[in-house]
């Protein structure tokens, strides 16, 4: 097994992803033949019921987690949550899961879509620069899922 700490996550709902502030997180690949990976996070208790609604329907949620170090790229996950426990007055979270799919190469995707906005010199570089640390999602990713829903 091999543990990593997680820096931030995002759950899709609502037709969108939604950044839920962490006060620690963990995910822990468990380098078995399911490839199976668990991921605990440790967040405010207002997220309580959103939670346990996710864990009563047992469906399936997509993440998109950053690992180690904030300039990594999400990695995404569909996962189950299997555990919702009150601490105090924060709420631990734990989940259970497949990565998606290879992780894309986020940057370069990023880049191309600003070129293609018709961004250039200075103006790209801090559109490029502000856009890898708040990771908003991909116009190409957003059409995907149009097209997947149809």
């Amino acid at each position: 097994m091999k543990t990593f700490k997680m820096i931030s996550i995002n759950i899709f709902h609502e037709g969108k992803f939604h950044d839920y502030p962490l006060i620690d997180g963990i995910i822990i690949n468990q380098e078995n033949s399911h490839r199976m990976w668990i991921l605990e996070m440790f967040i405010e208790g207002k997220h309580k019921s959103f939670f346990e609604a996710k864990m009563s329907k047992d469906e399936l949620i997509e993440t998109k987690v950053v690992i180690s170090y904030p300039e990594n790229e999400p990695a995404a996950f569909h996962v189950a949550i299997m555990n919702v426990k009150q601490i105090g007055e924060n709420i631990s979270v734990l989940m259970k899961g497949r990565l998606k799919r290879a992780r894309s190469q986020y940057a370069e995707q990023l880049l191309e879509q600003l070129i293609d906005e018709g961004l250039s010199g200075q103006e790209l570089l801090g559109k490029f620069e502000s856009d890898m640390r708040s990771r908003p999602r991909l116009k190409k990713d957003r059409q995907n899922e149009e097209l997947t829903k149809k």
